[in-house]
């Protein structure tokens, strides 16, 4: 698997903001080969709280057999420490479930 057919969208941040709003990364949507996998990514992500009390909220689902994240943070460089290390992390996931191959119905 490859972290590839990734669907981004972002907005906030720029000069026009005000100090209080909010950066928000709306949605990273990663296709996965089965809804079990799917299920198997978020089981083994969703864990994984933010260190920093306040200043970033992440939320994941999954529906059907695509993992979906949505993060809001105060700063861009918190979002971006935040983003970066979800990626390693779901990279992490990915390279083990194919290491084990295909998910077995239980």
């Amino acid at each position: 698997m490859e972290l590839r057919n990734i669907e981004m969208a972002a907005r906030g941040g720029g000069e026009d903001c005000k100090k209080e709003d909010k950066l928000e990364f709306r949605v990273l949507h990663v296709p996965l080969p089965s809804e079990r996998e799917a299920s198997i990514a978020l089981g083994s992500l969703a864990p994984d709280r933010e260190p920093r009390k306040g200043g970033i909220t992440k939320e994941l689902s999954a529906l059907g057999n695509v993992l979906s994240v949505r993060w809001t943070a105060d700063e861009a460089r918190i979002l971006r420490v935040s983003v970066g290390s979800f990626l390693d992390n779901l990279a992490l996931v990915l390279e083990t479930m194919e290491q084990f191959g295909p998910s077995v119905p239980l």
